[in-house]
């Protein structure tokens, strides 16, 4: 019996080793998007992953000073109080992607633009801080 125990306990350890062991790198993002078919709200590692697609369009509706502070490489800036002044900026031919700080202001965007003719259109959720805790590029 006293042999049992430190027995098991090895076993136990060499098991948790050999699962850890077994792990693998953390999946990429897929290439191949079919970004014309893509869910009303999309996460930054899809937004990342199609942006420079010539398909897609990305739009910022931050305020000036918030996109001066950071942005994301290439996006356009279209303030959120000036999309309803510039809609012939926002092509319907292409995907678009919405985003701003968090995803509450992009959100609203999206649904104003879906209710308005635009059919393919997209809140990135979680906005630039969610691009920025994913580690990804942002220019001033």
């Amino acid at each position: 019996m006293k042999h049992l125990i430190p027995l098991t306990l090895i076993i136990f350890t060499l098991a948790l080793t050999a699962c850890a062991g077994q792990a693998g790198p953390e999946p990429a993002a897929p290439s191949n998007i079919d970004v014309a078919n893509l869910p009303a709200d999309v996460d930054v590692k899809t937004a990342a992953a199609v942006q420079d697609n010539p398909e897609v369009v990305m739009i910022d509706v931050r305020e000036q000073w918030e996109y001066d502070e950071g942005h994301i490489p290439g996006i356009t800036l279209i303030p959120m109080g000036e999309v309803t002044n510039r809609l012939d900026e926002i092509p319907k031919d292409k995907t678009v992607i919405l985003t701003c700080r968090s995803g509450n202001r992009s959100g609203q965007v999206t649904d104003f633009l879906r209710n308005n003719g635009f059919d393919n259109v997209h809140n990135m959720t979680g906005g630039i801080v969610a691009w920025e805790n994913a580690g990804l590029a942002v220019e001033q």
